[in-house]
Parts: C-alpha cells; structure tokens; sequence
C-alpha cells in the first residue's frame, strides 16, 4: 500500500510541474504571441498541451486523494471534541469540508463560533478590553503578557471553551455568559445552546488578506495562538494566500512564539490540505506543531513528508 510520504512526495514533482506549465501557458507568453515565429507558435502549442496533460494529472491526484482520505483519517481523533473557529473571510465550502472531515475522523463536532469583521478589524478595542475583564471565568488567570485584542480575545475564548487534558472546563454558567457578552457587542457569532467544551481548535480562514486590511491578520493569528495554547491543540488553515503578506498564516510562520503555539495548514481548498488538516489535529493533541502546505513558510507538504529543504535522499 502506498505510504503517506510517498504520496505526499509525488504530490509535491505534480504541483511544481503543474506551476511552470501554467506559467508558460499564461497571458505572459500569449501576449507576445505575434512577435513570434510559426516554429514558436508551434512550441507554444506544444506547451499547452502540457499544460493541459498537468491538469489533468492533478485532477487525478485530487481524485485519488479523495478516494483515500476516509482510510488515511479514519479514527484520527477519536475520542476528541474539536470546536471550529471561522474567519468573515472564510470559504463555506471550506468549513463544511473540514466539519465533514472531522466527522470522518471519529472527532466530535464541538460547535462553531465566528470571527466578526468588528472583531478583527479591532473597531472597538476599549469595549473589547471591558468585556474581557468582566467575563474571565471563576478560579482563571488571564496571561498578563497578552495586552493586545487578538491575544486577549483569544486567551478569554479558550478558557470558556476549550481545556488541556486533565484540566477542568469551564462551568457551563460562566461559558455562556462570556460568549454571550462577545456576541451581544457584536464580536462573535453562534448558534444557542451549541457550544460546547473542546479539547482542539481548527481555525479556517481565507485566501490573501489586501495589503490594506491593517493589522486584520495580526489580530487573527494572535487569537488563533491563544486560544489554542489553552486547548489540547489547535490549527489555522487557509487557502494558498494565507500563507502569504499580511494574511494570517503568514503572521504565524513569521514570528517563532505563534509558531509554536499553533500549526498551520495553507492549502485547505485541496483534498491534501483537508487529509493534512486532520493529521495535524492528531499531532497537536499529541503537543507537536508544524507548518504545512505548498504556500510560503510550509516545511512540508503534510505531516510525515520529507522537509521541504531537505536534500534529496535524506
């Protein structure tokens, strides 16, 4: 049977060939084809062609990896409450995915909390701070290194709602009440009587953030990192723009403290990325941290796989 690295390796030669072949198929080379000889326009066919052959190899790839992805995460988090968190920028397609993987995996869906434009473009840091302070749950100290609204919120939502192994959750009173508080100031959002206490986070955002967004994604990653420091475990995953600028992935992989509080998965709209995003989940419960994907910042393509800047043969 094919192994998870050998899979993952064949993936990685797929999508680089894949990346020239639409390189050279592009408007680039299209907008000088009447500077170009017969023989020219002739390579260039042939370069589509290949273009099109690549497609459709990865086309297959994403469909064997669909085929097999309910055997590689089957009973991958049995036994664990996994909460979702999800960024306005979020593709539903995304979320709906990874909730249906988790299912697969023999996790328990937790419930789902969202990530309000309000909150993360920190329009109201003085209220937020107040209903921090007013709301931190009975017996539970706040990191006092935390100053920022990311970190806060971040810090106050896993005490509600997530807990390490061994360690008591939060009451139920004390639960609903902080969330409550978020959402009627409009920071979050939640169905009623639908949270519940998780051991891991999964994080889903987007693609690129503009480079004008501020310090949205900044503010996305520091609650990501909280949060999960107070779980058993937690992931943020996006789509290959993440990975990039300002965008949160990118915040992550370039500061070595949120680094190591959350992993990080950039490429969540493939059927690799949602088989990585489970595994990575299994690692975290078991206190292990990596960046994957095929963005900026990944080590590797999945968890298992040979580091991206490992000479070949190691």
């Amino acid at each position: 049977m094919i192994s998870m690295r050998q899979h993952a390796i064949s993936l990685v030669a797929v999508f680089m060939a894949l990346a020239l072949g639409l390189f050279l198929g592009s408007g680039f080379v299209g907008d000088r084809v009447n500077s170009l000889t017969g023989t020219s326009r002739d390579r260039i066919g042939d370069l589509e062609q290949q273009r099109d052959s690549l497609n459709d190899q990865v086309n297959s790839a994403n469909s064997f990896d669909a085929a097999i992805a309910a055997r590689l995460i089957a009973g991958q988090l049995r036994g664990q409450d996994v909460l979702v968190v999800t960024t306005p920028n979020a593709a539903d397609s995304d979320v709906t995915a990874v909730k249906e993987c988790i299912a697969t995996a023999g996790g328990t869906f937790a419930g789902q909390i969202g990530m309000t434009d309000t909150l993360i473009r920190d329009e109201k840091a003085e209220q937020v701070r107040t209903i921090v302070d007013q709301t931190i749950p009975a017996g539970t100290t706040l990191r006092a290194e935390l100053t920022d609204t990311g970190g806060r919120v971040g810090d106050l939502l896993g005490s509600l709602v997530t807990h390490r192994s061994g360690q008591q959750a939060a009451s139920a009173s004390d639960r609903q009440t902080g969330l409550q508080t978020l959402r009627d100031g409009g920071f979050i959002t939640f169905a009623d009587n639908a949270i519940r206490p998780a051991d891991l986070v999964v994080f889903v955002t987007g693609d690129a953030l503009p480079e004008n967004s501020g310090a949205q994604g900044q503010l996305t990653a520091r609650l990501a990192a909280a949060m999960s420091a107070r779980a058993q475990g937690g992931t943020l995953v996006g789509r290959t723009g993440s990975a990039t600028g300002v965008s949160p992935i990118a915040v992550v992989r370039s500061d070595p403290a949120l680094r190591n509080a959350v992993s990080t998965v950039d490429n969540v709209d493939q059927q690799t990325g949602l088989i990585t995003t489970i595994l990575v989940l299994d690692e975290e419960s078991q206190g292990h941290t990596g960046s994957y994907g095929t963005g900026p910042g990944a080590t590797a393509i999945t968890v298992g796989a040979q580091p991206v800047d490992a000479p070949p043969g190691t």
